[in-house]
C-alpha cells in the first residue's frame, strides 16, 4: 500500500523510503519540524518523512487507535508517562540495537538527559529537549506586592506571599497549583516519596487528603483562583486573563503567556519543604521508533539527525525545551527575553544542584495524570468532598494500572 494512501510506511521508486512522524503541538512547532524535515531530505535523498500532527488529546487518541491497529507511524514523539504503557504493548523499539549498529548516537546529551528515555535496561526514547517545573510569575504584581521569590524560600514563605497579594494587590495569587500532578510529585519527592513507582503510586491516601484539603480551603479563601473563572477564560491560562498572579508548569512552557499577550512574565524557584531539596528533576520530549517500522535504520537516522543536527537547534530552539545535546545547544542563541530567561533559570537551578533524577513512571500514569487534574477540578468547584475525591482517584488509578 502506498504511504500517502493507507498511512503506512514504505519504499517508493527508486529506492525511496518513507516514514511517517507524528507529533503534537502548535502551529509554530509544525512550521520548525517541516523546515527540518527538508533539512533532512536534502542530507538523505532516498528518504521521505510524511509528517502527522495534531493536538495533545487528539494525537494519543488516535495514537492508540493505530497502535491497537498495528500501524503506529514509523517515529513520534512521547513523553515519559507512556514509556511503559507502550512497551507493555509491544510498539516501542529498544533503540540499543539501532545505538549498536552506529545509526544513533547518545553522545553529547547534557545533565545525563538520556536517561529519561531508558526502561528496564532499554532505551525507548530519545529526548529532544528538557525542562523543569518552575513558578510563573507576573513580575509586575509581585514588584508592587514587595515579593522577591529566591532560591531557597519554602511552602510557608510561598502560601504566606499569595496571601500578602491577595490582600495588597486584590488578585488571586495562584491558579490552581494543587491539581498537577508534577508539583505534587516535586512536593512528595522533597518528603522522601514519589508520586509514582515503578508500578503503581508512591503515596497513600493519607499523603493526598492535606493537600487537596490545603487547596480548597486557599480556593475558598480566594488566595487560589476560583476553578470555574479558570474555565471560563480557557484555553487561554488565567494568568495571562489576569486572574492570578502565578501558575506552575514547565520552564519553557511560559512562552505561552507572551503569546497570549502578558506583556511581564517571570520564572521563580520551586518552593521547598526544608528550603533546599526541590525535589526537581529534568524532564523531556523524546522521540521514540514504532516495533513495526519496515525501516529501522532510516528511522534511527532520522532521529539522530533531529538531535544532533546543529541546523535542527537553531530552528527549533526552545520550542520543546532547552536543546537536548551540546551541539544543538551551542548552536542556539536565543534572542527572545522567555527564552534567555528559560535558559537562565535551567543554568540556575543546575548551579543551585537541586536538579535529580526523574521518577519512573508506571504503564497508565497517563491515566492517572488525567484524573488527578479532573477530579481536583471537581474539588476546587465544590462537586465533590476531599475524603471521597480522594478515595476515587486512587480507584481510578489503580484500574488504570490494571488495564
Amino acid at each position: 500500500m502506498a504511504a500517502g494512501c493507507g498511512g503506512e510506511s514504505g519504499s517508493g521508486g527508486g529506492g525511496t523510503v518513507t516514514l511517517r512522524h507524528a507529533w503534537w503541538g502548535g502551529e509554530p512547532r509544525a512550521v520548525a519540524i517541516k523546515k527540518c524535515i527538508a533539512l533532512f531530505e536534502k542530507k538523505y535523498p532516498k528518504i521521505k518523512i510524511q509528517p502527522e500532527f495534531t493536538d495533545y488529546a487528539a494525537f494519543w487518541e488516535k495514537f492508540q487507535t493505530q497502535a491497537a491497529g498495528g500501524n503506529p507511524p514509523d517515529v513520534f514523539q512521547n513523553a515519559v508517562g507512556f514509556l511503559r504503557k507502550y512497551d507493555k504493548r509491544g510498539v516501542l523499539m529498544d533503540l540499543n540495537s539501532q545505538i549498536k549498529a552506529g545509526n544513533l548516537s547518545l553522545d553529547g546529551f547534557r545533565n545525563g538527559v538520556e536517561a529519561n528515555g531508558q526502561v528496564d535496561g532499554k532505551q525507548l526514547g530519545i529526548p529532544v529537549g528538557a525542562n523543569t517545573m518552575s513558578l510563573v510569575i507576573d513580575n509586575k504584581v509581585f514588584e508592587k506586592a514587595g515579593i522577591k521569590p529566591e532560591f531557597g524560600w519554602t511552602w510557608d514563605e510561598y502560601f504566606d506571599a499569595l496571601q500578602h497579594i491577595k490582600d495588597t494587590q486584590k488578585i488571586a495569587g495562584d491558579t490552581g497549583y494543587f491539581g498537577i500532578m508534577y508539583l505534587y510529585d516535586l512536593y512528595l519527592r522533597q518528603n522522601g516519596k514519589a508520586f509514582f513507582t515503578d508500578t503503581g503510586l508512591g503515596f497513600t491516601e493519607d499523603d493526598l487528603i492535606p493537600w487537596w484539603e490545603d487547596g480548597y480551603k486557599r480556593v475558598k479563601s480566594g488566595v487560589i483562583c476560583d476553578p470555574k473563572k479558570v474555565a471560563q477564560v480557557a484555553p487561554k491560562s488565567a494568568l495571562s486573563a489576569g486572574l492570578a498572579a502565578s501558575e506552575f508548569t514547565w520552564d519553557n512552557f511560559s512562552v505561552r503567556y507572551a503569546g497570549e499577550g502578558h506583556p511581564n512574565i517571570g520564572l521563580a524557584p520551586i518552593p521547598s519543604v526544608d528550603g533546599k531539596d526541590t525535589g526537581q528533576y529534568l524532564g523531556s520530549l523524546m522521540l521514540s521508533i514504532s516495533n513495526k517500522t519496515k525501516h529501522p535504520k532510516e528511522a534511527a537516522q532520522f532521529v539522530n539527525f533531529m538531535v544532533h543536527d546543529p541546523e535542527v537547534g537553531k530552528i527549533m530552539g526552545y520550542d520543546r525545551g532547552i536543546l537536548p545535546t551540546d551541539e544543538q545547544y551551542e548552536a542556539f542563541t536565543p534572542s527572545d527575553d522567555q527564552n534567555k530567561a528559560i535558559a537562565a533559570f535551567e543554568e540556575e537551578c543546575k548551579k543551585e544542584g537541586v536538579l535529580g533524577k526523574i521518577t519512573p513512571h508506571p504503564s497508565g500514569a497517563d491515566v492517572a495524570e488525567a484524573a488527578f487534574l479532573r477530579i481536583a477540578g471537581d474539588i476546587g468547584q465544590g462537586k465533590t468532598k476531599v475524603n471521597a475525591a480522594v478515595k476515587q482517584f486512587f480507584n481510578e488509578a489503580k484500574a488504570a494500572f490494571a488495564a
